[in-house]
């Protein structure tokens, strides 16, 4: 578990469990989360360092979607006012593995966005489904930040049950923001390349996969051959250059291959490409 400094009173956390981050943003005693972590032991961690070791009272927490290893400490901070997008329950509940004990109704949901003044901060609140349904993207300006969410995994992107497509265009609504620092949702910081070189990734793993099944329809090969050479692409002919994979990328790199079998991820783009060559 690590804590960094973004600037002034602007903090990160980046538990244990899975990477996940909580950003903290400070006006003289009180704070604003966006995200609380993925286990209640990093949530305890949190707790313990902003309100016991600091002296702060969290009075708001806000999601960038409503996932459980974003959401944990949410009942450690009883007080506070809780923020979500309007689609938080679709979000939930389409997980794999749902902790229902870390649920917690949010006490204002929006729809298009919002924007909130807190200290010396200005948090836009946009909603950009991406990853899930309800994703919130959180532009600061006055930090030169944004809070990405699950839209970006590092330099790479994790597809689980969304639309690819959808998932590219709210990495480029957060390109427009044009901010020097990007938070994840999951690893800690990046600089702004980071949202290159994730849409680098999905349309390389993409043009990977309808390849694949495209040479699988025209060769009449078996699903079983076909699965096979989509679970062999390797994480580097999809990363853009010089990017070196962490461990955390390479892993969910892996889950973004049997996603993609299980689900038929790419399937269509396939078969589109096929009728345009074709035509």
């Amino acid at each position: 578990m690590r804590v960094e400094e973004l600037g002034s009173n602007a903090l990160m956390f980046v538990g244990d469990v899975h990477e996940s981050v909580a950003t903290a943003f400070l006006d003289g005693d009180d704070v604003l989360l966006v995200d609380a972590l993925g286990s209640m032991e990093d949530a305890h961690w949190l707790h313990h360092v902003l309100c016991r070791d600091m002296g702060k009272t969290v009075r708001i927490v806000a999601a960038t979607h409503f996932m459980s290893d974003h959401i944990a400490g949410l009942s450690l901070f009883p007080e506070a006012l809780t923020i979500a997008n309007r689609h938080h329950r679709h979000a939930f509940l389409s997980q794999n593995k749902p902790v229902d004990a870390f649920y917690r109704e949010p006490q204002v949901v929006f729809d298009g966005g919002m924007t909130l003044r807190w200290g010396q901060n200005e948090l836009r609140f946009l909603h950009n489904p991406g990853k899930t349904m309800d994703h919130v993207s959180v532009d600061v300006p006055t930090a030169d930040l944004v809070c990405a969410g699950d839209n970006i995994v590092g330099n790479i992107v994790y597809l689980s049950k969304a639309d690819p497509a959808q998932i590219r265009t709210a990495i480029d609504r957060m390109r427009q923001f044009g901010r020097r620092t990007v938070i994840g949702g999951h690893m800690g910081r990046f600089p702004s390349a980071v949202l290159d070189n994730a849409i680098h990734y999905l349309d390389r793993l993409q043009a990977a996969v309808i390849r694949i099944r495209a040479d699988a329809i025209r060769a009449d090969a078996t699903p079983h051959a076909v699965h096979e050479r989509i679970a062999a692409i390797p994480i580097e002919a999809c990363l853009a250059p010089r990017v070196e994979p962490t461990g955390f990328e390479r892993e969910w790199h892996q889950h973004n291959l049997a996603a993609i079998v299980a689900q038929s991820v790419f399937a269509l783009d396939a078969e589109i490409a096929l009728r345009e060559d074709r035509a």
